[in-house]
C-alpha cells in the first residue's frame, strides 16, 4: 500500500486502462502480497501509456487469480494497443 501512498499510483484522475489503478489498489490491499507481485504491481502502476501489453495483462490476471481478486484467467489476452 505505500507505493499508493507514495503517489506512485493514483485512484484519481483519467485512466484509459479502464480501472487498472483499482485493480492493482485492490491488490496493494493483500497483507500476504509477496515481493514478486508487489515489483510487477509496481511497475504496471508506473507505466506512461494508456494501455498494457498482452503479456501485461497476462501477469495482472495471473497475480489477480492467486490473490482470488478473480476466479479464472481470461483465455484470449490481446493488448488494448490501437
Amino acid at each position: 500500500m505505500q507505493l499508493i501512498s507514495n503517489g506512485a499510483i493514483s485512484l484519481t484522475g483519467s485512466d484509459a486502462c479502464g480501472g487498472l489503478r483499482l485493480r492493482i489498489h485492490r491488490l496493494w490491499e493483500n497483507q500476504n502480497l509477496e515481493d514478486a507481485s508487489s515489483a510487477v504491481l509496481k511497475h504496471l502502476g508506473e507505466l506512461k501509456r494508456p494501455y498494457l501489453t498482452a503479456m501485461e495483462k497476462k501477469l495482472l490476471s495471473v497475480i489477480e487469480k492467486e490473490y482470488g481478486i478473480i476466479d479464472e484467467i481470461p483465455r484470449n489476452f490481446q493488448s488494448t494497443k490501437d
